[in-house]
């Protein structure tokens, strides 16, 4: 009996072989090759006269082959068509083979994309189909496209849906209650699979992508509730209320007053400390919002109910710099706090690891070095994890932190800090199953940056204005992509650079050199010769990219910009910028393709991290932004995530209602999204807790 998780090879016309290259696009069973969605449609019947054709878009023209030549050089074909509007020239690159499929005179259907050259118009490498002698062309008729590997071309792909919908289509279950369905005007699985297929109309294929896309985001999100309420209601943790008394002293530690965001961000922090249930926070902002002082007040919130605070960074140099915020803000204070971090010294290390099992730590900070197996907390009441997404965790209640010694059913609350703003479309997949609080205010006193593109050229101007920088008394960040360079590459090297500048740039100035294969104690020294002024120029590579403080530092240049992503751009000129004097970023930069000129240019023109985030997804996608995959969030199939954002709202707030109503997965509607579950998220989603 033939199963939907039978071997694509089984197909007609497939066969073990073209069964490996298959592999390719991620088909390996019958239901997979049911979920090879085309990739484009073109709408045959929507034919448009030559004369109305227009430079930058898509068309279907119906003319006839009036010339046709391939030029001895090059490997391209040439030829001009008309109707009765006008005529237009028609170019295929590396395809003069087509001469042989072509006939002067005949009459085609051509389908592509449309380009100005030297300023006349021309249809460049299209698609063609012949047309009998005075053949009406059906209106209905949809051409698709499908997502090609080497190896496979279209035909192929068309056959091997058509016998994936002949074989699988009978075989598919349909997942969705039919209540909602019904409600939501969604048509049912058979008839979605087979329109977005086969479809007779684009109307067929909104409506069927509609039920598609709902249907996978309706999956996820479900897996999203399921997730967040495994972690709410499975464990317990300890209550830790902050009353007016204790608010007014822990405030008073700060020698500043909170911003309006950072107050509301405060709020909605007390409120879930103060219940028996693990707190799911995310804590977000731009760069030098204030989101370190305000996880301090929840870690010291956590202490005045008698609990410790674990503050977990991705960097060792983070940690450090987290140290001395909180060394900065409670001298003088009863708080006790300690780091730990994986290069310390194994003496210091046992001593560390005592009073932390002792209670003679109140907080703690350090790196992936505090999920360590031989870290027991005495009472730990709250984690918080800077940066969450750099230390590539799969989930982020994987990381097993041990219980209060006192009560080893309670679990801590739990406060996850970036500074990379998630666009409101991942903050609904990726953190899904954290509540929000966002700072979107900066604290007075800062000074806006400016941003300049600057090319090779331009160097020596670079270097003046740093010069005069330094002779104000201020210093700069030179930020390169690699440590040390190699033959095979052109990027500016940290080592390199650092003795290159030294001896030829600024031998009358100090230049420092830090980066991620030096011993920590060595960093730590660095960092803090900067931090005294005693360094004017720090060469580094993207070690510093988050959280280093040093308000006197008011210049950052970033070497071969073209090569990093915005975000990390993004936090590399949050670097500067944290005093009261004028910072400026540089962005030595030589873009070669539209993405990178777009990304440097999209730096000049805002500092707005929010905004930043959401032109860095749309220039990389979901899959890229944030990796997704890291966070145990599937690949989508069909829907996306920016493009279907109201579809996306819609499926969540579904979902949350259904896991509300039926948390378990019992009744009998919910079994057909029971298997679902379990068969899409079995290797990525590991934490759902279905029954």
């Amino acid at each position: 009996m033939t199963k939907l998780s039978d071997n694509v090879q089984y197909l007609k016309g497939i066969g073990p072989n073209r069964a490996l290259i298959l592999e390719k696009l991620g088909i390996h069973t019958i239901g997979d090759a049911l979920q090879l969605f085309p990739r484009k449609y073109v709408d045959r019947g929507n034919l448009v006269p030559i004369r109305n054709v227009r430079a930058g878009g898509e068309v279907t023209i119906r003319a006839r082959l009036i010339d046709m030549r391939a030029p001895r050089w090059g490997d391209r074909l040439e030829a001009m068509v008309e109707d009765r509007t006008g005529t237009i020239r028609i170019i295929w690159f590396h395809a003069r083979f087509l001469v042989k499929a072509l006939e002067t005179g005949a009459e085609y259907l051509f389908y592509g994309r449309v380009a100005e050259y030297r300023g006349s118009l021309q249809l460049q490498h299209p698609k063609f189909e012949r047309v009998q002698e005075g053949a009406a062309i059906e209106s209905d008729r949809i051409l698709v496209e499908y997502p090609a590997t080497e190896g496979l071309q279209q035909p192929l792909l068309v056959r091997l849906t058509d016998e994936a919908l002949a074989v699988g289509l009978p075989l598919a279950r349909e997942t969705l209650p039919e209540e909602m369905r019904h409600r939501l005007g969604l048509v049912d699985l058979h008839e979605a699979l087979q329109k977005i297929h086969r479809p007779r109309s684009m109307a067929e294929v909104h409506t069927a992508r509609r039920r598609l896309v709902f249907g996978e985001f309706f999956l996820m999100e479900l897996a999203v509730a399921l997730r967040q309420r495994s972690v709410m209601f499975s464990h317990n943790a300890p209550p830790l209320p902050v009353d007016e008394k204790v608010d007014a002293r822990i405030r008073a530690r700060f020698p500043y007053t909170f911003t309006r965001a950072q107050d509301k961000a405060i709020t909605e922090i007390r409120a879930d400390l103060a219940r028996d249930r693990p707190m799911t926070r995310l804590l977000q902002g731009d760069v030098g919002c204030g989101k370190t002082a305000v996880a301090l007040y929840a870690a010291l919130a956590a202490v005045a109910a008698g609990y410790q605070a674990a503050i977990m960074a991705p960097t060792e140099i983070l940690a450090e710099q987290h140290y001395h915020n909180v060394e900065k803000y409670l001298v003088g204070s009863r708080v006790r706090w300690a780091l730990l971090v994986g290069g310390m010294p194994t003496d210091g290390r046992r001593k560390i690891l005592r009073r932390i099992r002792g209670g003679e730590s109140d907080i703690i900070i350090g790196t992936h070095a505090l999920i360590q197996q031989d870290v027991a907390f005495a009472r730990l009441g709250l984690v918080v994890v800077d940066e969450q997404h750099k230390f590539g965790v799969l989930q982020r209640a994987e990381v097993k932190w041990q219980p209060a010694a006192d009560n080893p059913n309670l679990q801590p609350h739990y406060l996850v800090m970036t500074a990379t703003p998630i666009p409101r479309t991942l903050a609904l997949t990726v953190f899904g199953d954290l509540d929000v609080s966002t700072i979107d205010e900066m604290p007075p006193g800062r000074t806006p940056i400016e941003t300049w593109w600057v090319t090779s050229r331009e160097r020596r101007k670079a270097y003046t204005f740093m010069r005069k920088e330094f002779a104000a008394g201020r210093q700069a960040f030179i930020v390169c992509p690699l440590v040390e360079e190699n033959e095979k590459s052109d990027l500016r090297a940290a080592t390199e650079e650092a003795k290159r500048l030294a001896e030829e740039v600024f031998p009358d100035f100090k230049v420092g050199l830090l980066h991620s294969r030096m011993k920590s104690d060595e960093k730590e020294a660095v960092m803090a010769r900067f931090r005294r002024g005693e360094i004017h120029v720090l060469v580094s590579t993207v070690v510093i990219e988050v959280g280093v403080d040093v308000p006197n530092a008011t210049v950052m240049m970033v070497e071969h910009a073209e090569r990093f992503g915005l975000a990390q751009l993004h936090q590399l000129r949050g670097r500067i910028g944290r005093g009261a004097a004028k910072s400026t970023c540089i962005l030595m930069a030589e873009p070669e393709t539209e993405e990178a000129q777009r990304r440097i240019q999209v730096m000049c023109e805002t500092s707005d991290g929010f905004r930043i985030a959401e032109e860095d997804l749309k220039l990389r996608g979901p899959g890229e932004f944030f990796g997704t995959r890291q966070h145990g969030m599937p690949e989508l199939m069909i829907g996306n995530v920016i493009e279907d954002y109201d579809l996306l709202r819609l499926a969540r707030n579904e979902a949350f209602t259904w896991i509300e109503k039926d948390p378990a997965l019992a009744q009998p509607d919910s079994e057909p999204l029971r298997r679902a579950l379990v068969k899409r998220f079995k290797d990525t989603m590991k934490l759902i807790e279905v029954g």
